[in-house]
């Protein structure tokens, strides 16, 4: 499978695909409103922000306690509770002069079942695709987000100027409902990849397991650290430049879809191989010229060329999936997707003290080599070796037990 027309030929991808960007958008538009309304009615910046964003950190919690039900529940059901779920957890927040203090504990309990829900959705992709096909899949839904993104910020906007904020959560919550019938109807029955009850015993013991490997260990640091620190300089875009952050934004956003077509869709397999060092090292390089301070073309040139580095992440995803006992594949790929968000939410936060110090063009420029000199302390494990064309068996089958796959689900082949 090498092309977006042949992937979208599947019909449970296209489900997958849909319930995905409903799932993107119904977030983006919840989270802006969160952040509206919880700052008319706190008046604090802090706030506002935790609102919006809270379910990022949340997700570690998730990863902590309910991960092992990625694996262990069957993957229509759990999408399809999952996004009604979501929709009744929206809507209770869009009830009027609901106090602030109660919307944080909802918001808690989504992002704890969205660490989950991220896990059972991955691992499906991984099921239902080729090793090959899969970095595609990872690549179209990849392409959508952005777009999905911008889109669902601009429309949320607009929902709130003529909704209130109330009214624009419960459009969300419709958004989620839509998710979950798109994956009720476009999704065949399929078993759960691992047999027994999801639990916090199982969850610790899969993510034992998962980092007990030291190939796993360094291509999940290589997959949060070097990653989150540049999301943490480009936390800086408004303080560097108010007047043109969304200049700049909108630029890494066209570096990152040209780095995902070039990785999912243009570069053989032979190449990809040793394409995920050179893309991290990319991915921070362009922005060690912001300690120049440079004008508003050169600086959106940085960005353009820095954000294609982001298609190291497609390639270090297909090596945790082929590093992967089957499984496990849900569990180690949402702990992978709760580790970056809480490490970009950590970068955001390093980079921002770094600011509050220096300067943001100065910061912008020391967390990328910090960026830099993480990557060149992980490289030489990412190139020892190479990926094994079919995932190793779990180093204790006795503790998760494996039902056998489908006889039409490929053998393996992960990855914002």
């Amino acid at each position: 499978m090498r092309t977006y027309r042949e992937l979208f030929r599947e019909r449970e991808f296209t489900a997958l695909f849909l319930f995905s960007a409903a799932q993107t958008a119904a977030q983006t538009v919840a989270g802006l409103a969160l952040g509206v309304l919880v700052f008319r009615r706190t008046d604090s910046p802090l706030l506002a922000v935790l609102a919006m964003f809270g379910p990022a950190f949340a997700q570690l919690l998730g990863a902590a306690t309910v991960l092992s039900a990625a694996d262990r529940l069957p993957p229509r059901a759990a999408l399809t509770g999952l996004g009604v779920l979501l929709a009744l957890g929206t809507a209770v927040q869009a009830v009027p002069g609901l106090p602030p203090g109660a919307l944080f504990p909802v918001l808690l309990a989504l992002g704890v079942a969205g660490a989950a829900g991220g896990g059972v959705r991955y691992g499906l992709l991984h099921e239902l695709l080729s090793r090959d096909g899969y970095l595609l899949g990872r690549s179209a839904l990849g392409l959508a987000s952005g777009p999905v993104q911008i889109g669902g910020f601009a429309i949320g906007g607009a929902l709130v100027a003529a909704l209130t904020p109330s009214g624009a959560l419960l459009t969300a919550a419709a958004l989620h409902l839509l998710s979950a019938g798109a994956a009720r109807a476009g999704l065949r029955r399929r078993p759960p990849r691992a047999a027994g009850r999801p639990s916090v015993t199982a969850t610790w013991r899969a993510n034992a397991q998962l980092w007990s490997s030291a190939p796993r260990r360094c291509v999940y640091l290589a997959l949060w650290v070097p990653n989150g620190l540049v999301v943490g300089v480009e936390a800086l875009y408004v303080p560097y430049r108010p007047d043109a952050a969304g200049l700049l934004f909108a630029v890494g956003a066209l570096g990152m879809l040209v780095g995902d077509v070039l990785v999912g869709r243009l570069l053989p397999a032979h190449r990809r191989e040793r394409l995920a060092v050179p893309l991290c090292v990319l991915l921070a390089v362009p922005y060690l010229g912001f300690a120049l301070a440079p004008g508003l073309p050169v600086a959106a040139a940085l960005v353009a060329v820095a954000t294609v580095g982001y298609g190291a992440g497609l390639l270090l995803q297909e090596r945790l999936v082929a590093l992967t006992p089957p499984e496990l594949s849900g569990q180690a790929l949402g702990l992978h997707g709760s580790g970056m968000l809480a490490m970009q939410g950590v970068g955001a936060a390093v980079a921002g003290a770094f600011a509050e110090l220096t300067s943001a063009a100065t910061a912008m420029a020391g967390t990328a080599a910090a960026s830099l000199a993480v990557t060149a302390l992980l490289a030489p494990g990412l190139r020892r070796g190479t990926v094994p064309s079919v995932a190793p068996r779990a180093v204790d089958p006795a503790s998760v037990p494996s039902r056998a796959r489908r006889t039409d689900a490929r053998e393996p082949t992960q990855a914002d």
